[in-house]
């Protein structure tokens, strides 16, 4: 399948520039794959289209305060400016991390001092380049264990596309974030607020946390021009034991599993595929698998032609062009059309045309989609 299929047009005033107030305001667009039929309501309607029994699951995964401002060090006195921008830690003592780094003439053994953002952070914290890497970024050595720093010297990052928005960071951030590990936030989770979880608790819908570390390569276009081409990224995510026992019995229950937002489908897809060693593509493997508790790396590439095993119902927001969420929403919603591999990729883009046309707002701190 061409990547080029998966390109649309989108006009820079549809890009969410601030969160919707209060979260559950934003719209939500509900999308139903079997005809394509589509309704227009708010975040806070969601609980019209769930029922007692269904279990929604979603990541608790926290953004970290990833950028790291500071500048070139050197004896005779501080040189330019440079930015750090953690992605990964690479060790369990916070030293050592894989790192994109802007300035100029950074190369292996150069050192960074951070500027610190508190009065009370310690003085100073020295970043070495350890490794340039032919991707372009970097290891990294901190002269402390930055998991313990961060408060006091990084910036929760936004994407490169918000540009407006200078309000409290703490809405880049879900309600039930706990875990910090995150460069990107899981968007879909952003329309909860408290009032709405009570009132999904009292209409008898179960809600389960999983955990997927959101990097970077989240977000980037697809850039082989075959779509079964691209490398797909890791990503750490957990799947707890008990989490995995509740998602089973509600599926042999024959409720529905509800995922909140595609990172929280991926790890669930893992779980009941390459997490078990069973390859998420092949077809004689039985079209529904119980998922199963895991930690560590998830690598597994959604795309058009994918059958989901775990996945009944979806909470996404809307995705870039070209990007692996888009294919893997696509896959999705062509579900139901098994025969034909690309209608998913069809009804979803006209539908992003539906949103584009009524107004919706896209991305990050844009609105919702429900696909049932």
């Amino acid at each position: 399948m061409r990547t080029n299929l998966f390109d649309y047009d989108l006009p820079p005033s549809c890009i969410a520039q601030r969160p919707a107030e209060p979260r559950d305001s934003s719209r939500l667009l509900v999308l139903h794959r079997a005809d394509g039929r589509v309704e227009h309501r708010h975040f806070r309607d969601l609980g019209d289209y769930l029922r007692a029994g269904d279990l929604m699951v979603a990541n608790n995964s926290r953004v970290i305060p990833a950028r790291l401002p500071g500048h070139k060090w050197r004896p005779t006195g501080p040189g330019g400016a440079v930015e750090i921008f953690l992605l990964r830690q690479l060790d369990t003592s916070g030293h050592a991390w894989e790192c994109m780094v802007r300035g100029k003439n950074l190369g292996e053994g150069s050192q960074i001092e951070l500027d610190n953002r508190a009065a009370h952070a310690a003085l100073p914290i020295l970043a070495t380049i350890q490794a340039v890497h032919p991707s372009g970024l970097r290891t990294v050595w901190f002269s402390v264990p930055m998991t313990a720093h961060l408060q006091a010297v990084g910036e929760i990052p936004l994407p490169p596309y918000i540009t407006q928005y200078h309000g409290d960071r703490e809405r880049y951030q879900t309600i039930y974030s706990q875990l910090e590990g995150s460069v990107a936030a899981p968007t879909a989770g952003l329309h909860f607020t408290p009032d709405l979880l009570l009132r999904l608790r009292g209409q008898g819908v179960e809600f389960t946390t999983v955990t997927l570390h959101v990097g970077l390569d989240t977000f980037k276009p697809v850039s082989a021009d075959e779509v079964e081409e691209h490398q797909i990224h890791n990503e750490w995510a957990e799947v707890a034991s008990a989490t995995a026992r509740r998602i089973n019995a509600a599926s042999l229950a024959a409720h529905r599993v509800i995922a909140v937002g595609t990172t929280t489908a991926r790890t669930l897809e893992w779980a009941a595929t390459g997490a078990q060693g069973i390859d998420p593509y092949d077809a004689t493997a039985c079209p529904w698998q119980r998922v199963a508790a895991f930690a560590g790396d998830v690598s597994i590439f959604i795309y058009p032609g994918y059958r989901y095993r775990a996945v009944d119902a979806l909470i996404t927001n809307f995705h870039l062009p070209r990007s692996s969420l888009l294919m893997m929403v696509s896959a999705f919603v062509g579900q139901p059309h098994a025969t034909d591999v690309d209608a998913g990729r069809r009804i979803l883009l006209a539908t992003y045309e539906a949103a584009k046309d009524a107004g919706y707002r896209f991305y990050s701190f844009g609105d919702a989609m429900l696909i049932l």
